[in-house]
This record gives C-alpha cells, structure tokens and sequence, in this order.
C-alpha cells in the first residue's frame, strides 16, 4: 500500500542521531502522488533550500504539485539540519538513504526504479548534487536490506544551487573547522564522474545570493566528463524564485517561471514524462545549453 503520511527513513535511531524527536531527529520522506490516470511511474526526491538551517515549504509542497500535475511521483525530503545540532555525514546520509527507500519500495508503490531522480534548491540543490556525485558511499550505521539498494539517482534538477563549498564553504554543513580535504569532498563540481546523472540546471545570472559561477562550474565539471546537461542562465531574478509562485495551486492557471516549461521538456526527454501527456507546442530536445 501507497504511504500518505510522512515516512520516517529508518527504523529506530538514524545514523548519527542526537536524539529521537520528530522533525528535528528524524529523517522523513513525505508522499506526494499524481492522479493514477496520469501517473508515469517516474519519481523524485525534493530537497527544499534553507542554508541546511531551515526547510522552504514552496521548494518541496510547490513542486511536489507541480510533478503531480505532469504524473510524476514526488517525495519531499526532511533532512537534518545545523539548528538541531547536524552537520556533514548525517545530512548527506539522509539524502542517499531517501533514494534508496523510494527505490526499495517501488515496485510496492506501482514506480519505475529506474526511474528515480533528485531535486532540489540552494543547500538543497547542493544535497541533490551531492547525491548525484557521491552516491553509493552513503553506508553507515547497520545495514539493513535497504541499504544494498543502489542510491544513484536516474537525473538530477539543480535550481540556483550552490554546488561548490569551495567557493561557498557553508559551516552549516561543514561544521566548525572544516578541512581542505572536506571542503573537496562536498565541493560537487570537483567529484563529477561518468557515471554521474544527468543534470538540468538553471540559474539566474544576478542571484545575490548564490553566484551563477556554481552552475557554470558544475556544467563545465559535466561537460569534461561527457554527462549530458542542460543548463538555463536567466538575466534576472532574486533568489529563492521556486516556481515563481509561491502556495502554488494547480487548479489555478498561474504564470509560471519559463525554466518550468524547459524542465518539462527535459525530463519527458528522459523518460519521466510520457510522450503523449507532452504538450504538442513543446519538443523533446536532446541535452544542451541554453543561455537566454
């Protein structure tokens, strides 16, 4: 059966916990499911942004409903995080474990395990990029058959996401005092493999917050590795845009930011969105760089 509610990603403690109180202690994927008259079978991971302090409720309901809508199953992904006391493995590990469990229990849940992808912006966008660079040496703590389960994600979205701690060293993530050799290891643009996913990035190119050289590096990191890509830098925007709505309805017919429609094409391109849900007007175009 289908969960409805949050599911929590391991049974008893999580590596590295601190404790066991909900929320703050406890790793949780929450289930977003598409209409089963249009459902793909595809799914993805959403790792909301908030600086690996905070979790922004837009960047993982919002675009939860936004795949819905297109028959993609989303989980929304509650990491841990540095104002409860975790920092570097305990928040990666949360994010490899949660693709593990969705491709656990696909078959279960009526999904493709092949086709199981991870978003996410800002920090988050870094968590989704870690996992797309780093995935299968997440093994801590007792493994358990989940934990055989391969954590490689099918794609990868990155939205403005900081994906370098070189040029952004965030101690919430780091921790205090962290070493140059951290710093690498968690700098994805410098952990890119062939076997690395492929990636849709976008970026606004004035982002106050996060530069755009964190997209333009991690897609040269791509190119140079032969991994397909399709990368979005948009001229203007502030930080956190999300959909360019935010409490985004999908009864609603809204204006949204034009990286959606691009997005759109991009993952029916790969399979995530079935070819005849695919609005005519749009195209599946192979991976490329966009630079409006």
């Amino acid at each position: 059966m289908k969960p409805s509610q949050r599911v929590p990603l391991w049974t008893g403690c999580a590596p590295s916990s601190l404790g066991q109180q909900p929320v703050r202690d406890i790793p949780t994927i929450t289930p977003y499911w598409p209409d089963p008259s249009t459902a793909t079978g595809a799914s993805i991971i959403l790792c909301p942004g908030g600086g690996y302090w905070e979790l922004m409720d837009y960047e993982g309901r919002d675009y939860a409903l936004w795949l819905n809508k297109h028959g993609i199953a989303a989980f929304v992904l509650t990491y841990r995080l540095a104002c409860h006391g975790y920092h570097y493995p305990a928040t990666t590990n949360d994010v490899t474990r949660a693709i593990r469990y969705v491709r656990y229990f696909s078959q279960q849940w009526g999904l493709d395990a092949n086709r199981i992808g991870v978003m996410g912006s800002s920090a988050g966008g870094h968590l989704a990029s870690f996992a797309a660079t780093h995935h299968e040496e997440q093994k801590t703590g007792p493994i358990d058959p989940i934990d055989c389960v391969s954590s490689r994600p099918d794609l990868a979205v990155l939205c403005y996401a900081v994906t370098s701690m070189v040029l952004w060293p965030m101690d919430n993530l780091l921790g205090p005092n962290p070493t140059p050799e951290l710093i690498r290891h968690l700098s994805s643009e410098l952990n890119v493999s062939s076997s690395t996913p492929p990636c849709f990035i976008w970026q606004t190119q004035d982002d106050p917050v996060v530069s755009v050289e964190h997209a333009l590096l991690f897609s040269e990191a791509l190119r140079r590795k032969g991994v397909g890509f399709s990368l979005h830098i948009y001229p203007s925007g502030p930080h956190g845009i999300g959909l360019g709505v935010h409490g985004y309805d999908p009864e609603i017919h809204e204006d949204l930011h034009p990286w959606t429609d691009e997005c759109y094409s991009w993952l029916g391109f790969h399979g995530f969105i079935s070819r005849k849900k695919l609005n005519p007007n749009q195209t599946l175009m192979p991976e490329r760089m966009s630079l409006p």
